[in-house]
């Protein structure tokens, strides 16, 4: 090799290869994507991160990266042919020509230290704009059309979407990225060794017969083979990927749950039963682990076999020419450095056949967790209007997911300031009416208007409180505001002692009773002044002074507002115009209240 030529002939070389790795990733994709269902799971996942109406940002990292992989390729020809130098100037005892190839040496080092962490830097700048981008594309679709409450209502929702959204989308996007370019690199290395080893070749007599250039057959049998029987040992590692991570998932949630429910188990003396249930789920987590382990060990005990032999091969197969002066030292170690190359690039697929396993484990759950929002942006609902100071139900029949009636062909009316209390048995359909109303019941047909977004204000028994200051919790779903009635309204519910603790941050929920979070949710309500306000049991937990306190608070500070209620008091009756009786078989009987 002529090292002074080599830095233009490099550069020739990394352009043809750019551009055709460039065609053939993108021939790949098109051609995986359309006939394999894995692939068009990963294009479904990928597209749109990659479409230049999105950024152009990906396009041009990820050619870099390409040109990076390409690089390191180059870099390891080179260093065979270095090796060769180094290995033959040493046998011949040329001191010029050894002192050449040092220098050759350090020009290589330092190029391949650069890369080294230039390449890693372009790596993961991408991996992190790639992981932001997906999960900002999962949560968004998770929100919208309320897709993380309607999934319930499938008959096979995704489990643990939590995990989904962070734990599986970083495993995709890194395995991803590593998979691609591990591959690529495979593909060019192997072409680019193979002419290496062809010309380092000789023959090889077997059984009486002399085979030609023995080498690069011998290699690429010889791995092929090994794939085969490989892929049959590790193919039952993708389904045990797949329930690891469901089923670590699974004891996961029911380890927060204890956390959540904590008060409620310890009251109950319940910890026998949640142990028992936390064992039984590690349980099945630990048996899952232990057939993974045997797997791993017959598949990476193979390929620990397979490796050895190839590294001693090319040294038994080549000494007899070095023995013979057919060949130099130098060429009996670039020889072996080619057929480790070919071996490994030829061996790429089994090499990774436990991080593709995981990987399609990883793909199969984010395929089905964006299924699980096709099916359930797909759930029917009622068709609600946008009104600005009514509330009109007409013809709406709600049932249970066993097509149970609650309520059939409702119709009622409500303009400004007026308010209407459902009641009925524990058990007939009150809430879910609620949810209907709020178009999130999906059994049920019908139209409404009534004013839409952060105009109309659900509060349900146990009023939500997010993660955050006092002050965000006040306001949500609104922003929250330096508003200077704040303290004032607080001190209206009958809440003075929570006006010095505003902004502190806190699990509110946990530190709160059951009467001050429903306080904290008729504040909620003066303070974000919708048109229409539903109350479900949102004042079970208060007396009947409080309840009454609270209702007239809300009709003295909103006397426009309308009101929807769900509760079984008759004290109720007071604050409501219109009574909504629920009965058996979808009937009801709407009547206005009569005060004595």
């Amino acid at each position: 090799m002529d090292w002074s030529l080599e830095l233009m002939q490099s550069l020739i070389w990394l352009g043809e290869a750019f551009v055709a790795s460039v065609f053939g990733l993108a021939c790949a994709s098109v051609v995986l994507g359309r006939y394999t269902s894995w692939g068009r799971q990963i294009r479904r996942l990928t597209v749109d991160f990659f479409k230049p109406s999105h950024s152009i940002v990906p396009l041009i990292s990820l050619a870099l990266i390409v040109f990076m992989t390409l690089l390191v390729v180059r870099l390891n020809v080179l260093m065979s042919f270095w090796f060769n130098g180094f290995y033959s100037a040493m046998q011949h005892v040329d001191a010029k020509a050894f002192w050449l190839m040092v220098l050759v040496f350090a020009s290589l080092a330092a190029i391949i230290v650069v890369h080294a962490l230039l390449n890693s830097y372009l790596q993961q700048a991408f991996q992190i704009r790639w992981r932001v981008w997906l999960t900002n594309s999962l949560v968004e679709r998770w929100l919208a059309n309320q897709s993380y409450y309607r999934s319930l209502f499938l008959e096979e929702s995704a489990d643990n979407p939590d995990q989904r959204i962070q734990q599986d989308v970083e495993g995709f996007v890194n395995t991803s990225l590593s998979l691609s370019m591990g591959l690529l690199g495979a593909v060019v290395s192997l072409f680019a060794f193979s002419i290496i080893l062809w010309n380092l070749s000789g023959s090889l007599v077997l059984l009486g017969v002399e085979i030609p250039r023995a080498m690069i057959y011998i290699v690429y049998v010889y791995v092929i083979v090994a794939t085969v029987f490989a892929l049959k040992i590790g193919r039952p590692l993708i389904r045990l990927r797949f329930l690891n991570e469901q089923f670590n998932a699974n004891f996961r949630y029911a380890l927060i749950r204890l956390r959540e429910y904590g008060e409620s188990i310890a009251f109950y003396r319940g910890e026998a039963v949640e142990r028992e249930n936390l064992l039984m789920r590690f349980g099945s987590v630990i048996r899952n682990v232990w057939a993974i382990v045997f797997r791993t060990l017959k598949f990476q005990g193979f390929n620990l076999v397979i490796g050895q032999t190839a590294i001693v091969f090319p040294f038994i197969v080549q000494a007899p020419r070095l023995l013979s002066n057919e060949i130099t030292l130098g060429d009996v170690m670039q020889t072996t450095q080619a057929f480790g190359q070919v071996e490994g690039a030829l061996s790429f697929f089994r090499n990774s056949y436990d991080i593709f396993a995981g990987y399609r484990a990883v793909v199969n759950r984010l395929s089905g967790f964006l299924d699980s929002m096709d099916s359930a942006e797909q759930l029917p609902s009622i068709r609600i209007h946008e009104g600005i100071d009514e509330l009109v139900v007409e013809h709406l029949s709600v049932r249970t997911p066993a097509n149970v009636l609650i309520v059939e062909d409702l119709n009622f009316i409500l303009g400004k300031a007026e308010s209407l209390l459902v009641r009925g048995p524990s058990g007939i359909g009150k809430t879910t009416l609620l949810r209907a109303l709020a178009g999130l019941w999906p059994f049920a047909d019908g139209e409404l208007i009534r004013p839409i977004g952060q105009q109309s204000l659900f509060l349900p028994q146990r009023t939500y409180l997010p993660l955050g200051s006092l002050r965000s919790a006040l306001f949500y779903p609104s922003v929250a505001t330096a508003n200077g009635n704040i303290a004032s309204v607080l001190r209206q519910c009958q809440l003075r002692h929570l006006v010095d603790r505003l902004d502190e941050d806190n699990n509110w929920s946990r530190i709160l009773s059951l009467g001050e979070q429903q306080r904290l949710g008729i504040a909620r309500v003066l303070l974000n002044r919708p048109h229409v306000v539903f109350l479900d049991e949102a004042s079970s937990a208060m007396d009947e002074k409080l309840e009454r306190a609270m209702y007239l608070l809300l009709r003295e500070s909103l006397p426009e507002v309308i009101l929807v209620s769900v509760g079984q008091r008759s004290s109720l009756l007071e604050f409501h115009r219109q009574e909504l009786q629920l009965l058996s078989e979808g009937m009801w009987q709407l009547q206005a209240v009569v005060r004595p």
